[in-house]
């Protein structure tokens, strides 16, 4: 055991004395914890829109406000004709483009049926579908205002009604910035222990010092243990650090008390062991630190990519649900954002 409290000693002092190693620990996941949940939001804001009013009736003007009015479209554009909404689409300036048809008032009030065209830059397939899907169930709802307007309820209606109220749990202001912190954080942790701790052997090979320690009288699981036990340590200070950042900046923290952090801490030790070994099995098949990180850097898109941080699992195709069946980080992201936001055990 003195051995192993040597070799821990001097990868200790190694560690503190490399700045830029430091800098990895602690600044990047700071940095990262803090830009990635503002910059990283899947909701669909601002979408350009531009109208092309054939009517100019007062219920096309309502409809036009009623869009415009919520914080999914901006009216970038009121076209004259439809070429011209087109010519906005082409330059850039609009995603949406709105045709109010002629008679359009009319056709609603007195026939109950009128049709609108809607033609969506489908260039970005993800805000096409949103942007469409929106302005459809804005409309849906403006639909919904004008029979309520046209109907004359009695005082005291018959008709039976169904009153749907709607409760958000553990998340409930649906904040994807809650939703994003956990699992960021369970892919620093990944890349603090798989990236340092590969680093940091093949630095040892780089130098020639990894033949100095093959002739000294130590075991191979004392200078494994030696090499890991460090980064161990650090990865958990790292999880320390970044749940501070998260409750300070966002107000995310563990629910459940003592408890929550125990059962984090306890997961997230376990992990630990699984990224360090993944960091252990790459500096045996590389020789160079430039290596080390293009490897590393290979498996860890595959890792975020298939890990259920920004994509959800179940939406994958089947050969992609089996990937993440083999991913590690895919069951961490899920426990840490069970143990975050719902207080799981």
């Amino acid at each position: 055991m003195k051995k192993l409290k040597y070799i821990l000693q001097k990868e200790f002092i190694q560690v503190f004395r490399d700045p830029s190693i430091l800098r990895l620990i602690f600044i990047m996941p700071i940095v990262q914890l803090i830009l990635l949940p503002l910059a990283a939001d899947y909701e669909i804001k601002n979408i350009n829109l531009a109208v092309v009013d054939y009517d100019h009736s007062t219920v096309s003007q309502r409809l036009i406000s009623k869009l415009t009015a919520s914080k999914y479209f901006k009216l970038t554009d009121y076209a004259a004709s439809y070429t011209e909404g087109v010519k906005s689409v082409e330059d850039d300036l609009a995603d949406v483009i709105l045709v109010i048809p002629h008679q359009f008032e009319n056709q609603l009030m007195r026939e109950n049926n009128a049709s609108l065209q809607m033609a969506v830059n489908a260039i970005n397939g993800s805000k096409a579908g949103l942007g469409a899907a929106y302005a459809a169930s804005i409309i849906r709802d403006f639909n919904g205002e004008i029979r309520v307007d046209r109907t004359e309820t009695p005082r005291f209606s018959n008709i039976p009604t169904i009153d749907v109220r709607t409760t958000n749990w553990y998340n409930t202001q649906m904040s994807y910035r809650i939703f994003m912190v956990p699992g960021i954080l369970g892919i620093l942790l990944t890349m603090v222990g798989s990236f340092l701790s590969a680093l940091n052997i093949v630095r040892e090979k780089e130098i020639g010092t990894i033949e100095q320690l093959n002739v000294t009288p130590i075991a191979k699981w004392q200078f494994i243990l030696g090499k890991l036990i460090p980064f161990w340590v650090i990865g958990l200070v790292v999880l320390g650090v970044g749940l501070l950042v998260g409750y300070l900046v966002f107000g995310v923290y563990p629910l459940g008390g003592w408890w929550g952090y125990l059962n984090l801490y306890g997961f997230s030790a376990l992990f630990l062991l699984g990224a360090l070994g993944f960091g252990l099995l790459v500096s045996t098949l590389v020789d160079t630190q430039q290596q080390a990180m293009f490897m590393s850097f290979f498996f860890m898109m595959i890792f975020i990519l298939l890990g259920g941080l920004y994509t959800s699992i179940n939406s994958m195709p089947e050969w992609a649900k089996w990937v993440t069946r083999f991913n590690p980080v895919s069951y961490f992201i899920e426990v840490i954002r069970l143990i975050v936001l719902k207080g799981s055990t």
